[in-house]
Parts: C-alpha cells; sequence; structure tokens
C-alpha cells in the first residue's frame, strides 16, 4: 500500500504508530508490545519489532519492521512514514513472506487489518481522490469529480467501480456484495460504487468506457475517454459470476490490483529510504552489554557486506519492475492499435463495397465483381454470435454459452465481436471447402493460400495446437477438453488445442478453440469462445 496523506509528517506519524501498536495489541495477535518500549525487540516468541527514523534537512522518514516466525519461513511487515522537504508525506505498507528455503515460492501476502485501520485514521489520497477501506457511494453530482479522478496523471491505484442491478436494492447489494467482494482491496484500489442515478449520468459522460447492471470495471491509470480503444484496458466483471460465485468473483478481482502493487516502482521519496539494518538495543545490563559490544564489532562487517548486497538486488529488482511496467504498457498499447487498425481495414472494405455496388449499378462492371458478401450484417455482440452459429451448416459450437456472455461487458468499445464473426465465417468457408474438395489443407495453410473471395483471418492469428507444457500440464489440459457429440467422439469430449486469437496482445486477446473435423464430414466444433485460458504466460 502506497498512499500520501494531507496531514504533516509529524501529525501523520503518531497516528501511524498508534494504529501499529494497537494492530498489534489486539486479538488476534496479542504482541507484548510494551517490551519494545522497556528496549527489548522481541516482542512474542519468534517475533522481533525494529525501529529506525532520520529527520534531516532534506526530509524525513520513520520505519517500522516486524518479523513473525511461521513454520515455512518469516513474514515480514514494514510499515514507513516519509517526507521529502516540500513534498508530501507518504505512507508504505508491505507484507512480504520469505521463505526459509531459497528455492521456494513465497506465499502470497492477504491484505491485514492493519491497512484497514491506517486508511480510517488518515486522510489519506492517491492524486486526486480519497483511499478508503470501504467504497465510497458516487452521486450523480459527484460523477464530474469522480471522472477527473479517472484521468488524473497523477493517479497511481487502480479504481475499482460497482454499478448495482436494474433489480435489486442498492443499500442491501452494496452492504451484501459489493463490501464482502473488495474488502481484500483497502489500500490497493480507489473503490467506489454507483448510485443509479449517478451511473446514467457516468455511463452518458464516458461512453466508452461503461459500467452498468451489476459489473464491476477496474480502471487503469491513464483513463482517456475520448479514445475508445482504451476501453479495452479497463477489466469488466459481470455481474453472473458475482452472483453465480463470488469466492472466485473476490479472487479475481483482487488480482489486477495485488499485481499492480507488487510491479510499480515505488515513489523516489520511498525508493531512497535507506535498507534497515538490526542493531542490538539498549535495556539490558552492563555486563551484558560488554559481552556483546565485542561481538557486535565483530559483525558490523558482515552486516555492511550483506547491506550492500541487499542494495544491489533491490536495484536489480526495481529495474526488473520498471521493464516489466513498460512491457505491459507496450502490450497494451499494441492491442488498442491493433483495434483501430482492424477497425479502418473494415472501414476501407465497406468503401470498396460500396464502390462495387455503385459500379454494378451502372452495368459497368457486371462481370468482374461478385454480389455483396453476407458478413455486410455483422452481429454486434456475442450474445448475437451464438444466436447466429446455429445458421451456419459446418461450424457448431458445442461449449459452454457463460464464458462468451462474459466478453460482452468486455468488448465495449473493442473489435472483438467482429473478428470472432470474422473467424466464424472463414471456419465455414473453410469446411464447405474441404468438404467439396476444393481444399486440402488445414486452417491455418486455407488462410495463407485462399481463393480470392473466401472469407480469411491472418495465418498468424492461427495457432495448430498447444504446447508441450500445456499438454503435460493435467488442470491445463483439462480446461481444453470440450464436449461434443458422441458421433464425433465416443468419450463426448476432446481436447482441443488449436485456437484463434481474437484481437491483440498475448493474454488480453480471448481465444476461440476448436475441433477442426472438416475432412471427416464432421465439420468444425467450437469448444470454447472466451478469455485466455490458463497457460505459463498467465
Amino acid at each position: 500500500m502506497v498512499v500520501t496523506s494531507r496531514t504533516d509528517y509529524v501529525r501523520t506519524g503518531a497516528l501511524v504508530d498508534e494504529q501499529l501498536r494497537h494492530w498489534l495489541a489486539q486479538p488476534p495477535k496479542r504482541y507484548n508490545v510494551d517490551a519494545f518500549a522497556e528496549g527489548r525487540n522481541e516482542i512474542a516468541g519468534g517475533v522481533t519489532l525494529d525501529h529506525d527514523s532520520v529527520t534531516g534537512v532534506t526530509g524525513a522518514y520513520g520505519r517500522w519492521r516486524l518479523r513473525e516466525t511461521a513454520p515455512c519461513g518469516t513474514w515480514q511487515t514494514t510499515l514507513v512514514t516519509r517526507q521529502i522537504t516540500d513534498g508530501p508525506t507518504w505512507v508504505q505498507l508491505d507484507v512480504e513472506h520469505l521463505p526459509d528455503d531459497a528455492e521456494a515460492a513465497p506465499v502470497p501476502a492477504r491484505t491485514p487489518r492493519l491497512a484497514r485501520h491506517l486508511l480510517e485514521a488518515l486522510d489519506a489520497h492517491d492524486g486526486l481522490a480519497d483511499v478508503t477501506a470501504m467504497p465510497q457511494v458516487v452521486e450523480a453530482e459527484d460523477v464530474e469529480a469522480v471522472i477527473d479522478e479517472l484521468c488524473d496523471a497523477d493517479r497511481r491505484l487502480p479504481v475499482v467501480m460497482a454499478s448495482t442491478p436494474y433489480d435489486v436494492d442498492f443499500d442491501g447489494w452494496l452492504e451484501g456484495t459489493v463490501d464482502p467482494l473488495v474488502r481484500p482491496l483497502a489500500g490497493l484500489a480507489i473503490l467506489y460504487v454507483l448510485t443509479p442515478k449517478a451511473e446514467s449520468v457516468f455511463n452518458r459522460a464516458l461512453e466508452h468506457h461503461r459500467v452498468y447492471n451489476g459489473g464491476i470495471r477496474t480502471y487503469l491509470p491513464g483513463v482517456d475517454p475520448a479514445w475508445p480503444a482504451d476501453g479495452q484496458r479497463h477489466r469488466v466483471m459481470s455481474k453472473r459470476l458475482i452472483t453465480e460465485n463470488p469466492r472466485l468473483a473476490a479472487r479475481i478481482l483482487n488480482q489486477l490490483p495485488q499485481g499492480l502493487a507488487t510491479r510499480l516502482p515505488l515513489p523516489d521519496a520511498l525508493d531512497s529510504v535507506p535498507l534497515m539494518r538490526t542493531r542490538a538495543r539498549d535495556g539490558v545490563g552492563g555486563s551484558e552489554q560488554e559481552r556483546l559490544r565485542d561481538e557486535n564489532d565483530a559483525l558490523h562487517e558482515i552486516l555492511e557486506e550483506a547491506a550492500r548486497e541487499q542494495r544491489v538486488r533491490a536495484d536489480e529488482i526495481r529495474d526488473l519492475k520498471r521493464e516489466l511496467r513498460q512491457a505491459e504498457s507496450n502490450e497494451v498499447q499494441a492491442v488498442v492499435d491493433y483495434d483501430e487498425q482492424y477497425k479502418e481495414l473494415h472501414r476501407a472494405k465497406a468503401q470498396i463495397r460500396e464502390l462495387q455496388r455503385e459500379l454494378l449499378r451502372l452495368g459497368a462492371a457486371e462481370q468482374a465483381y461478385a454480389a455483396v458478401e453476407p458478413s455486410l450484417d455483422a452481429p454486434t455482440s456475442f450474445t448475437e454470435i451464438l444466436d447466429r452459429i446455429g445458421d451456419m451448416r459446418r461450424v457448431h459450437f458445442s461449449g459452454r454459452r457463460k464464458y462468451t456472455l462474459e466478453l460482452d461487458d468486455q468488448a465495449y468499445g473493442s473489435s472483438w465481436v467482429r473478428m470472432a464473426w470474422d473467424a466464424l465465417l472463414a471456419l465455414q468457408d473453410f469446411a464447405e471447402a474441404v468438404a467439396s474438395g476444393e481444399a486440402n489443407c488445414d486452417f491455418k495453410q486455407w488462410c495463407a493460400d485462399a481463393p480470392e473471395g473466401a472469407h480469411v483471418i491472418s495465418p498468424r492469428k492461427v495457432v495448430r495446437d498447444e504446447s508441450k507444457s500445456v499438454k503435460a500440464n493435467g488442470e491445463w489440459s483439462r480446461a481444453r477438453t470440450f464436449p461434443v457429440p458422441r458421433h464425433v467422439h465416443p468419450n463426448g469430449k476432446l481436447f482441443m488445442g488449436a485456437h484463434l486469437r481474437i484481437g491483440g496482445g498475448n493474454t488480453i486477446a480471448p481465444r476461440l478453440h476448436y475441433y477442426d473435423g472438416a475432412c471427416t464430414d464432421h465439420g468444425i466444433y467450437v469448444g470454447y469462445i472466451g478469455p485466455h485460458l490458463t497457460n505459463t504466460m498467465t
């Protein structure tokens, strides 16, 4: 958690210290905080609390570090209050697991109650927005200010915006559904819930970034309201998932803010705080101090060397975080650029078709041009796509509709629907060509060498099979096994490694998984149209 406080450094530091001591002393911890005041940093068995602070002409910081020994390693909680001269007062809370085994993966940290306590005590904010422990209710008159916060260039945290279903009580939905869902996001996101009236005003103002009917949308920093393709960056969770599987919805909703908090480089003020080095504290007998002094001197050089190594590792981690952040930004930019190019391509095709019709009308090229293709009346939603697949002779949908329908909430302002429909038309033309003996190849090769006038997609969008690592992973392999009629396979299901990428980007774009049975006269079976399934990249 990284926020700024609107109160001064001294007052903020006092509130932070107070909330930390309260958190340590209350259940379930019940640590002996008085031991620290008496000069001992071990406040319970296997639990140490250290503190350091610096005040100078260029700034000040105060830092607490709690280490709790656990069977699988150590849990470390670090709490920093920081101010550079004439700058804001920063508050940083980190919780991390340090495994005993260097080869073991750290255990993911849960949001501690301390985060909530701090936000309730502090006047915390991120850019223009207040950061609160629970969602703030947005009324119609607040919408303009909230939009300013969404577009604020200084905002670091994501904004999680909840809407209300049309047929439920607002207060009941807020307390029974939204509050429990976003509770783990205290300090990791700016939390809002729109009243029904505010929702209407909000969606009229942000037509490319809407959220409605119980959906929850996560807005990344840098919202551009005037750019339709920017809507793809900001994920939508549907009411269907929230109501049918609240635990899964909470886990998915938390992933993005937690990931951003881990990867986002610290502000320079916090990044400049030196690493903490533990020293023996006063408060023990004189003879004990004398005995320990020599040991401390002998260990001093070792500690200095370890600190230098830690600084090198910290610098490497910071650089890697920045590189990862840039790579993610580049991927999102590639997605929206691709979306714009795809729309431009279809606009150009529409203009060509209009010219063809005009020539036909004038009788100038009756033999040169084919009739207008039937895909002009393209679907505008994934719901409509599912309804129209049934009209195709050789392409059949055998998957679960719910995953496909969820894309409608995420695809507003994008060309995912158009791309998916183009892919299905291309599969249909391919299956017809195979059945008539005009094609003797697979779908990828068909898209590369199809005759003029046939529907195709870019061959680069076609993946013939999954990787070995996906096939070898039982859970991932099962996730790609979809139902088919028993006359296609006796088990009533098939692994469908062949798939198409719908849209740009690696893991952002949805996938269409299919089984090519065209050569056996079964036709093409589409087992899945939905979000990218889990693999080594997700």
